[in-house]
């Protein structure tokens, strides 16, 4: 594989903002739409159709999202090893561990997270409803979100320790305000975008060799085999 990169990330577009301080040589991020997590199947399709285009290229292959709604089971490099963060979604990334995860919605149930990638990105709530707006009226697109949100209570900024955030907290307190939440923030870390870029892969990671398929055994529901 000479002259061409030892790493590349296939991520997200939103999680690809956190990623800045960590690029090196050797290394390619390939970025995909955001709001495929929200499709399984489509998740699934763009990330093979990826890997498949850039495996004997490169020597591991880092896929920068969780598990998504069963995005990533049944993914294989050919030529590659592939390695995945071993959770649940992109937030518990940004929370380090699948504890913190279940920790921090222990305490605050029906919470909705924003964090600086996905309010950059612009696929947020917020986001979402001005685009309703204009298309249905200020009344209807109200009433649309309000059902859409009967289930949440609290906003939760993932602030990551970066110093150019703070824009991103204001824009998630007022959010919080136009959409009837509570606001708060969550102490979030790059710990795991670190290992990600840098390693080492170890338990935080599911790691596939050349060929081998991702299962929900890899992910610790069970056995589960491929996804056909």
């Amino acid at each position: 594989m000479a002259g061409h990169p030892t790493k590349t990330i296939i991520a997200c577009r939103t999680l690809i903002e956190e990623f800045d301080s960590f690029r090196t040589c050797g290394m390619r991020i390939e970025a995909l739409a955001s709001g495929l997590h929200l499709h399984a199947d489509r998740l699934r399709g763009a990330l093979q159709e990826r890997i498949d285009k850039v495996t004997g290229l490169t020597e591991t292959i880092v896929v920068g999202y969780g598990m998504c709604s069963m995005g990533v089971i049944g993914l294989k490099a050919g030529q590659s090893t592939l390695v995945i963060p071993r959770a649940d979604d992109c937030i518990g990334i940004l929370l380090g561990t699948r504890e913190a995860y279940k920790d921090a919605l222990r305490k605050r149930p029906g919470t909705y997270f924003l964090s600086k990638g996905w309010i950059k990105a612009g696929i947020t709530l917020v986001d979402d409803l001005q685009r309703m707006e204009a298309r249905y009226g200020k009344h209807r697109a109200h009433l649309v979100m309000k059902r859409m949100l009967r289930h949440y209570r609290y906003l939760a900024f993932l602030d990551t320790g970066k110093p150019d955030e703070e824009g991103y907290r204001s824009f998630a307190r007022k959010a919080a305000e136009m959409l009837g939440l509570t606001y708060g923030t969550i102490r979030g870390t790059r710990a795991i975008l670190q290992k990600m870029v840098e390693g080492p892969w170890d338990g935080d990671f599911v790691v596939k060799a050349p060929g081998q398929q991702v299962t929900l055994n890899d992910f610790g529901m069970g056995n589960a085999g491929e996804v056909k």
